[in-house]
């Protein structure tokens, strides 16, 4: 499949990514805001005890990193419209039932929303 058939399919698309903290995860979530800006939503589904600690952690690990230089500049410097217009940071762990989402009325829409998925997430403890 091409790039452009890629962003193509992704236009008006809801996508979880597990792992959006991680090296790959955080290229993927910017090439998306990026390229594709007609994709829905972005659900980006973060290890982190409460909603508040799971948006921290993507802001200071995700969107205050150079790797996002190009996509605030795009945005005159400012990020927080598109976030707030295209992601949904979701506090969870995919070790757990239902990704370890504790809102049920957010699991619900996470369902009813979804079109695609996006695994990235790993295991970073390298000693088992």
């Amino acid at each position: 499949m091409e790039l452009g058939s890629i962003v193509e399919f992704l236009e008006n698309r809801s996508i979880l990514v597990t792992g959006a903290t991680g090296f790959l995860a955080k290229i993927f979530i910017e090439k998306i805001l990026r390229e594709q800006p007609k994709v829905k939503k972005l659900y980006l589904l973060l290890r982190a005890a409460d909603t508040n600690s799971a948006i921290l952690r993507f802001n200071t690990e995700a969107i205050a990193k150079d790797l996002f230089r190009v996509l605030k500049e795009k945005n005159g410097g400012n990020l927080s419209t598109l976030v707030t217009e295209k992601v949904r940071v979701v506090a969870g762990d995919i070790t757990c039932d239902y990704l370890g989402v504790k809102d049920s009325l957010l699991f619900d829409e996470m369902l009813e929303q979804l079109d695609v998925v996006v695994n990235l997430a790993a295991n970073t403890n390298f000693d088992e």
